[in-house]
């Protein structure tokens, strides 16, 4: 057994630790194959060399952690969460995350967090990413997406009020920023919130909600200055509890992949929300947003790899098992070149997001290397989990092997955050404002491209 020793033990893992052994839980799991496997390094995993990646101790011992309890809580149930697009157990696993502390990884001590580093968050969830695909994206939009930006924006009284609960796993949480016409262009909201008295009255819908469905506190965005002179300064911020008047959702959407991560859309209907609900400023919401964006993206860039390593996961022991013309397919050259793909488009990714995490924890945020971490570690990941399908042939193409789901599920991180498409947009204007390109100059190409279309056209 692993001894932990992880740092602030006094305050981390905090129901866990108190036997002093983490592990001391899972010892007695006879007959479980992570009792059986005993480290990542078994036959059933493919090993990761964290010295590689500069991980401390503590960190090590921290990756081994979530990935024996995701293993043996998560992993085997991951097929049949697909397969139904339900968790009927979520909410009770949400409880052992926060036992486990996982759920307040960035949340300062006073307020019930373990006050660990971004990288910690992102080991975290690349190994619950690992188990299943759609938890772990559950499990970002809560830790992060909605805790992170109560911590970064919330009044003392908010913080009490919010994240004890969060924190514990006793709540779900979520943040609504997207709707049906506003995704990238989310300055284009509709949902509307007008001032009555104590009071502010939302009006309109959210869209692609993750954890939509179950959240209990909500961070949701609307106009409340349609006028302003510009979009962006007219959107506030505001905390949404389930159950308030006016507040419903929708039936949860049938999605391609990620299915048993819940999303669905909320409708605002006449709802009545107090107006110390507000989370910063009035018509300063944008900057809410924008405050935890860039780390938004480098955290969920850990996506990715947990789902990368679990097409390695399955792939490199079939090849090392099937037979074809009287030998092992890995000793073929072109699955050995399909093995030698995989590895190092994960290794490079992985690479990536732990340094830009790493600088996240010294207070340096690069925007464009936040984009860029999650940018190309999302298509990677693609790719990987059809190369993954590739070497398994006609098994990879059937529901009876996970790797249809490793596809499904990595789509998604080109999509849902942020567009491939925009974190490129995020990228090259980054470089053009080095060079002193403004803002509306970096616009004029895009207007001559739809004029010259349209003359095209004509």
């Amino acid at each position: 057994m692993v001894q932990v020793s992880i740092r602030k033990m006094a305050t981390m893992w905090r129901n866990a630790l108190r036997a002093g052994n983490f592990f001391t839980r899972f010892s007695q799991l006879s007959g479980s194959k992570v009792a059986q496997a005993g480290t990542r390094s078994c036959s059933q995993y493919v090993k990761i060399d964290d010295d590689l990646y500069g991980l401390t101790e503590d960190q090590k011992q921290l990756r081994e952690a979530v990935f024996r309890f995701s293993q043996e809580e998560l992993a085997p149930l991951a097929d049949e969460i697909d397969k139904n697009n339900d968790f009927p157990g979520i909410r009770e696993f949400w409880k052992k995350l926060g036992d486990m502390g996982l759920l307040g990884m960035t949340v300062p001590t006073e307020y019930g967090g373990t006050g660990m580093g971004y990288l910690d968050h992102c080991l975290a969830m690349e190994e619950i990413s690992r188990a299943s695909g759609a938890i772990g994206l559950s499990y970002g939009a809560h830790s992060n997406l909605c805790v992170n930006q109560l911590v970064r924006n919330g009044n003392e009284e908010q913080k009490a009020k919010y994240l004890p609960k969060l924190i514990s796993g006793e709540h779900f949480g979520a943040l609504a920023m997207s709707e049906a016409n506003a995704g990238s262009d989310v300055v284009s909201m509709r949902t509307k919130a007008e001032k009555h008295g104590d009071y502010y009255v939302l009006n309109g819908t959210k869209f692609w909600i993750t954890n939509g469905p179950d959240a209990d506190t909500l961070v949701v965005y609307a106009k409340t200055e349609p006028h302003a002179d510009k979009p962006q300064h007219g959107v506030t911020a505001f905390i949404i509890e389930r159950g308030m008047e006016g507040f419903s959702t929708s039936p949860k959407l049938d999605k391609l992949g990620m299915r048993g991560s819940n999303t669905c859309e909320l409708v605002f209907e006449d709802c009545k929300v107090p107006a110390s609900h507000v989370l910063g400023q009035i018509n300063k919401g944008i900057y809410v947003l924008f405050s935890g964006l860039d780390i938004e993206r480098c955290f969920l860039a850990a996506g990715p790899l947990g789902v990368m390593q679990s097409v390695l996961d399955v792939t490199v022991p079939y090849l090392h098992t099937r037979e074809a013309f009287g030998q092992k397919i890995g000793t073929f050259q072109m699955m050995q070149g399909k093995m030698a793909d995989m590895y190092t488009q994960l290794s490079v990714c992985r690479s990536y997001v732990y340094n830009v995490a790493r600088a996240l924890d010294r207070g340096c945020i690069i925007p464009k290397d936040c984009a860029g971490a999650i940018l190309f570690a999302a298509e990677c990941a693609t790719k990987v989990a059809l190369d993954g399908i590739q070497c398994l042939g006609g098994n990879g193409y059937v529901n009876d092997y996970p790797t249809g789901r490793f596809l499904r599920d990595a789509k998604l991180y080109e999509i849902g955050a942020g567009t491939s498409e925009v974190r490129r947009l995020i990228i090259g204007r980054a470089f053009n404002a080095e060079y002193g390109v403004s803002d509306r100059e970096q616009q004029k190409p895009k207007k001559e491209t739809q004029k010259g279309q349209h003359s095209a056209a004509q």
